[in-house]
Parts: structure tokens; C-alpha cells; sequence
């Protein structure tokens, strides 16, 4: 009897915190998994608690291409059945810069927080394979140019390439330190996909804080996001409005990338996938795996 054709998996981000877990789950299922990003394989101690690989890794093809360059993933979308953005940006240079003291803090934060920043040209206009351009003046990559038009480029060259199903990862909302455009950049990128290619069956990931114990700085982040979601949920969610995703309740790495991994596996799933359905994907996945 002649085996099952692999399933390829895709993802865009691959060596990231979430990403390379998407990959090591992807890896569990049995798919082909290529991950794409601008440096190939991750620095292990990025993203785990260790400098060394894990075995799972060495099923992974580790890809450079530019996101925002689409002629250098085309080729690797070829063949493919589930392909992840997963590739958004939390800061921008100019907040992080008021962070770290590069810039004045009131201009750095005025500019940060300013209602509208340049993305860049039309995505859906643009013509097949031809390069993103940031449109800032000063070339920043911003959340429109990150989380909103690479994620409908990818999705462009995906559907183009008949990929079968595109997940992007969103969030479950903003936060009250971060610029109200965050979340709405999230938000657009997920209408205009959903509308924009019907074909494909389209998966919006919106998880909450992400934490794990080997970035420990995540742990008491994550436990002060618990005490606001614990607080939310006391006051029947009158302040999930302001708090957005510091008042959800936290989620570990693992949990997400697993749920994201089972979402595509089921072709029933489809759609906004909030906080309680990723666990319950991710329950599923770990029923299979124990199986």
C-alpha cells in the first residue's frame, strides 16, 4: 500500500517564541514543516532554555526569506497545505526607543501613540511578487507594515499558490500601554484576508499574554496578567475594553502553538479562535498525542 502524501506546513516566523514551537508541533504531527524568517534557524536560547537544538529541530528545512520580499518565499509555498503568519510586531522602534532612552520621551511617545502611521502600498494592488515598501519617511517598520500588509501579502502569494489554509496570529486585544493601533492593524489584517480570499480557509489565532518558563521574565508578567483577568472576571468583563489582553487570562507558549497546529489539522475549524478555544484546540491536540 503506498504511504500518505506528508502534509507540508509552512510558517512565517518560524524561529520566533510561538513560531518555532508551531514548527516542533507541526513536526509531531508528522508534516513536512518549513520555517521561514530573516536569520533561518533560531538562537536556541531566544526562544528555549537551552543553547542546544532540540532534537525535533533537525525536521525542520529553516528558511531565510525577507516577509517583506515576496519573490524570496514564493518558491517555498509551493506544495503547500497550511501556511502561518506569524510575524507581527508588539513594539515599534520609536516606543521602544522612549524604552531603552534613545529617544526624548514626549516626541518618541507622540509619534508612538500618533491615531495613524504608513504601512505600505496597497498590499492587494501591488503587483504578484513585487516588494513591500515601508512608506514612513524614515523607513520604520510599523504595525501597519508588519501586522497588517505582510500578513495580506503572505496571504495573497498563499492563495496564488493554492495553499489550502492560511492561520494568522492576532491577539485577543491591545493593552493599555500599547498604541490603540496595535490591535486595529491585527483587526484589519483579519477582515481584509477573510474577504479577500474566500478560498482559502482562513484561521485568526488571538491568543492572550504568551508566557514560558524559559523566558522568565514572561512568569511574573503572566502572573500579573492573571490577577487582571481574575479582576475582570470579579466585575462581569465591564473593564476587558481598557485592559484588552491584560485582563485575559494568560496562556503558555505551548498551549498556543499546539492549538494552532490542531486548528489546521481540522478542516471544521475556521474563523476567530479566541482564548477558550485554544485551550480547548490544545486539549484536543494533547488527547491525540497521548493516543
Amino acid at each position: 500500500m503506498a504511504s500518505a502524501v506528508k502534509k507540508k506546513l509552512v510558517v512565517c516566523g518560524g524561529n520566533g517564541f510561538l513560531g518555532s514551537r508551531i514548527c516542533k508541533y507541526g513536526v509531531g504531527r508528522g508534516w513536512d514543516v518549513t520555517s521561514i524568517s530573516r536569520s533561518g534557524e533560531p538562537s536556541w536560547i531566544a526562544v528555549t532554555s537551552s543553547n542546544d537544538s532540540p532534537p525535533w529541530s533537525k525536521s525542520v528545512s529553516w528558511q531565510k526569506a525577507d516577509i517583506l520580499k515576496p519573490t524570496t518565499y514564493q518558491p517555498l509555498l509551493k506544495d503547500a497545505d497550511f501556511v502561518v503568519h506569524s510575524m507581527g510586531i508588539l513594539l515599534e522602534a520609536d516606543y521602544k526607543g522612549v524604552l531603552q532612552g534613545k529617544e526624548s520621551i514626549l516626541g518618541g511617545l507622540q509619534r508612538a501613540f500618533s491615531a495613524t502611521k504608513a504601512g505600505s502600498q496597497n498590499p492587494l494592488e501591488r503587483e504578484v511578487g513585487a516588494s513591500l515598501d515601508p512608506q514612513e519617511k524614515d523607513g520604520q517598520l510599523t504595525y501597519e507594515l508588519m501586522n497588517r500588509d505582510s500578513a495580506i501579502a503572505l496571504a495573497k502569494e498563499a492563495s496564488i499558490a493554492k495553499v489550502g489554509s492560511f492561520a494568522y496570529i492576532s491577539a485577543t486585544g491591545g493593552a493599555p500601554i500599547l498604541p490603540a493601533r496595535y490591535i486595529q492593524t491585527k483587526r484589519d489584517a483579519e477582515s481584509s484576508i477573510a474577504s479577500n480570499f474566500p478560498r482559502m480557509r482562513s484561521i485568526f489565532i488571538r491568543p492572550s499574554f504568551l508566557y514560558d518558563n524559559s523566558r522568565a521574565f514572561t512568569v511574573p508578567l503572566a502572573a500579573m496578567t492573571g490577577v487582571g483577568a481574575l479582576a475582570n472576571w470579579a466585575t462581569a468583563g465591564i473593564f476587558s475594553g481598557f485592559l484588552g489582553a491584560a485582563g485575559a487570562k494568560p496562556l503558555k507558549v505551548d498551549v498556543v502553538a499546539e492549538a494552532v497546529v490542531e486548528a489546521l489539522g481540522d478542516e471544521e475549524v475556521k474563523g476567530v479562535q479566541e482564548v477558550a478555544d485554544l485551550e480547548s484546540l490544545a486539549q484536543k491536540g494533547w488527547r491525540r498525542g497521548m493516543l
